[in-house]
């Protein structure tokens, strides 16, 4: 019988006997995994397993997670216990499925070394991965256990506290957290402190998510950081939108997320299955969202016609079909008459530079070129528009100039800051040129 939680513990020699006293206090019937360095009162049994594991908490974990079979998994630092009634707040949200993560907030205040040292690196934590949470590097957390084992982890010692979160959050899985009551606030040594701020740098500045064996990963997910600019692009979409949409390279779902509010259907269709599963965390509970792993020449189009679409959408993407002009035809013959492609891309070919390389562009467009493509082949363009004027030095300077593979992370929040300023200022006057173009255009009557 599957137990309904799994507790993992894992332990240091100082630690040790606060691990055994939590393996006797826990809850009834819940399977429970030690796992670290020293000597535990807890005898193993079908539902207690007591691992040996050198190296630090992070490898203790890897190797809890090995014989943990509960659906949910509660990861407790064993330096303060709770009551019954805690953990199931914890956990309800996970059990409702509205979270695939719940971290616990503690409540303790005052002004000790320990506080402000987690409040710190909680700063950070958040700035790094830009997640939802007061407390991100707290001591008890619960996981549903198929979201926490798809977490690769590699990180030994303490620095698996920050990994954990940004991993997380870059595979967009669900979080949250609830409330603690007041309780002592854990010991932590400088050494711990630093490994896990060494940690969040890294993931700042020179790795991502996956460890960097994702060229173009890195752009998309500082992209997705950079709010206020992607509100400003949503907008743009949502007034050209009808009420059944298909996304066309859907990425990671930073402009799906802008689009799916209202709609009676969102197929987010994506070649790359890396992104899909990301797409199906982050729309987890959302069954009017439907990711959809193709390559568009190899999409089901004729079942797509039976989903009655009146709107196709495409964010940066048009530029990464190798033959354009087959995929606009391809549009053309699910659409009815009046149906819409709307479009945004990226605009002058003099701007082609290192990221447009990494992230797998082919061409960037001038207005003649995107409605030529459009226009000789099943469309009438309606709305043809520069945009963001102000973005084009940066990139220019970052891709053609300094050859960079990404996105500054610090650059481009900057630029988010300033983003509904611009937005703002581009709604009032007529573009003479910009780094992207936006487009809408109609579906006719006739065959392409």
């Amino acid at each position: 019988m599957t137990p309904p939680l799994s507790f993992v513990l894992p332990f240091t020699p100082e630690t040790a006997a606060a691990a055994s006293r939590f393996a006797h206090a826990l809850p009834p019937g819940a399977e429970v995994v030690l796992a670290g360095e020293g000597s535990v009162d807890a005898a193993s049994s079908p539902n207690v397993h007591v691992l040996t594991a050198p190296g630090g908490k992070g490898a203790a974990i890897r190797a809890a997670l090995e014989k943990v079979s509960g659906a949910v998994t509660v990861l407790q630092d064993p330096d303060t216990s709770y009551s019954q009634d805690v953990y199931d707040a914890l956990v309800r949200p996970i059990q409702a499925d509205t979270a695939d993560a719940v971290f616990g907030l503690r409540t303790a205040q005052g002004l000790a070394p320990e506080l402000l040292a987690d409040r710190a690196l909680g700063h950070v934590t958040r700035f790094v991965t830009d997640v939802p949470l007061t407390d991100p590097l707290t001591g008890l957390r619960a996981f549903r256990t198929e979201a926490l084992r798809s977490v690769t982890l590699t990180s030994d010692d303490d620095a698996v506290d920050a990994e954990l979160v940004v991993k997380l959050a870059a595979q967009l899985f669900r979080l949250t957290e609830v409330t603690l009551p007041p309780g002592a606030v854990p010991r932590r040594t400088p050494a711990a402190h630093l490994s896990r701020l060494k940690t969040l740098v890294r993931y700042a500045t020179v790795r991502d998510d996956a460890d960097n064996q994702h060229e173009g990963y890195t752009t998309l997910e500082r992209m997705d950081g950079a709010v206020h600019y992607n509100q400003w692009l949503g907008r743009r979409f949502r007034e050209h939108l009808g009420r059944r949409v298909l996304e066309i390279g859907a990425g990671i779902g930073t402009i799906t997320r802008e689009l799916e509010s209202g709609l009676e259907l969102l197929i987010a269709l994506e070649v790359d299955r890396f992104y899909v599963d990301r797409l199906k965390n982050l729309f987890r509970g959302k069954p009017h969202i439907r990711p959809y792993l193709s390559d568009v020449a190899l999409a089901d189009w004729e079942s797509l016609k039976t989903e009655r679409l009146d709107t196709i959408v495409l964010s940066n993407v048009l530029e990464h079909i190798p033959d354009d002009a087959s995929a606009v035809r391809r549009f053309k013959q699910i659409l009815a008459p009046g149906g819409r492609v709307v479009i945004l891309v990226p605009a002058l070919q003099q701007l082609f530079g290192a990221i447009d390389e990494a992230v797998g562009h082919y061409r960037r467009y001038t207005p003649s070129t995107l409605r030529a493509v459009l226009e000789e082949n099943g469309f009438q363009v309606e709305t043809l528009e520069w945009m963001n004027l102000a973005g084009l030095p940066g990139w220019f300077v970052n891709s053609r100039l300094l050859r960079r593979r990404s996105v500054p992370k610090l650059q481009l929040k900057l630029y988010d800051t300033l983003a509904p300023l611009i937005a703002r200022a581009e709604s009032h006057v007529k573009l003479p040129v910009g780094m992207s173009l936006f487009a809408v255009a109609r579906a006719t009557g006739g065959d392409a």
